[in-house]
């Protein structure tokens, strides 16, 4: 099955290729028709383990599984004047399936947050010259799922210096969301819906949560072959920010829904650079300090060397370690204080530390992946997280691109 996809969308480029040629007036104006240029398919199956599932106050299985599959169309064609216009869409579909969100309502013969699908759209449209490298554009997307919708709005520009050596960019994004306030079984109010629209069982409250982010890029050739990059990513969100269906126990026995502030602002700042030691290998370091007004404050650090065996194979080992200062929030099942206007004890907040190994496999022979002209790169990636907690996941991606 497969590879009658394979075939058929490299069919399907092959087409759109042979109505995308470039045609000349009689003035000796060169006009460009809307043309592809690449087609990303991206699929990953992600599946982990764990004992602090947040929905049942930080014990029980955190069991999960994802599937996720995106298709990015990238076209383009120039203007009159030059310029360079390219349209991006991109769809993605996320099914996950969830034993901890089963919880929500155990006397139920299955929740109905326990599995669901996300489908999540978007649009891109950037203007470029050619001869600058600079770019200017808008983005518009929109993402749906069982107990949340929303829609999104960004900006993006980039400036080249005239040397081409220096690189600045900036991106500025708005995310309208709305929320389905589930309530777990035993603290719901009386006449207070399930939410699953299916049971009859009354109404639930939505709830917005807006964020908005940015985000300023500064890279630079140091040398021939010496890359840096300075990222600063400030962002602040306003609105539901807990998760109401999460549980929390405390001293005294009592038990509430999860109680965070709706405000959050947070402040991460990257640092990155990329060496290239020969023809062969390529050193690429990462790394990240972050910190928010929820008192969260981690470090992260990032390496890769991607090693090329032959012209068209390459392989490429990564880890990456993250140190966590949790939340002043957060306290394991049972140990609120029963005063504390704040709480949580989702394990995602708390102190902890993280490795995350693996190996990316890449494939790009000039005649085509497969002998099939047009499906131009393969990649297989995958990836062993562990953290301090207990939790553990595998992740499996297929990238290709088709040009």
């Amino acid at each position: 099955m497969r590879k009658i996809y394979l075939s058929v969308l490299g069919l399907y480029m092959g087409i759109l290729a042979s109505h995308a040629q470039t045609t000349k007036d009689s003035t000796g104006y060169q006009s460009r028709k809307l043309k592809v240029e690449e087609v990303n398919f991206v699929s990953a199956y992600y599946n982990q383990n764990g004992n602090n599932s947040a929905v049942t106050g930080g014990i029980g299985t955190e069991k999960l599984t994802d599937l996720a599959n995106t298709l990015d169309l990238q076209m383009s064609k120039f203007t009159k004047n030059g310029h360079k216009d390219t349209y991006l869409f991109e769809l993605g579909i996320d099914h996950y399936t969830s034993a901890s969100s089963d919880k929500i309502d155990p006397y139920s013969v299955s929740s109905a947050s326990r599995q669901d699908t996300r489908i999540y759209p978007s649009l891109n449209w950037t203007r470029s010259n050619e001869k600058t490298g600079n770019a200017f554009g808008f983005t518009g997307s929109y993402s749906h799922e069982f107990d949340y919708q929303s829609a999104g709005f960004g900006f993006n520009l980039t400036r080249v210096s005239k040397d081409k050596n220096t690189q600045f960019d900036f991106k500025a994004q708005a995310f309208l969301d709305t929320w389905k306030v589930i309530l777990p079984v035993e603290l719901r109010p009386a006449g207070y819906g399930s939410g699953s629209g299916h049971d009859g069982r009354g109404p639930v409250d939505y709830s917005p949560r807006n964020s908005f982010s940015t985000s300023f890029s500064l890279s630079q050739v140091l040398t021939p072959r010496l890359q840096a990059l300075f990222i600063v990513e400030p962002s602040y969100q306003h609105g539901l920010l807990a998760t109401k269906y999460q549980r929390d126990y405390f001293t005294d026995g009592s038990e509430r829904v999860e109680n965070l502030p709706d405000k959050r602002y947070k402040l991460p700042i990257g640092l990155r650079f990329n060496y290239f030691l020969d023809d062969h290998f390529v050193i690429r370091t990462f790394y990240r300090y972050y910190m928010d007004s929820w008192g969260i404050k981690a470090h992260t650090a990032e390496i890769e060397v991607p090693v090329k065996l032959t012209s068209f194979v390459s392989v490429s080992p990564f880890y990456r370690y993250n140190n966590q200062v949790g939340t002043r929030y957060f306290a394991p099942y049972g140990q609120h204080n029963p005063t504390d206007t704040y709480y949580t004890s989702d394990y995602d907040l708390s102190t902890l530390h993280s490795n995350f190994v693996g190996l990316n496999w890449r494939l790009a022979p000039p005649n085509g992946v497969l002998g099939m002209q047009h499906l131009n790169t393969l990649e297989l990636r995958y990836g062993h997280y562990m953290r301090s907690t207990g939790l553990n996941s595998d992740v499996v991606t297929l990238a290709l691109k088709f040009k």
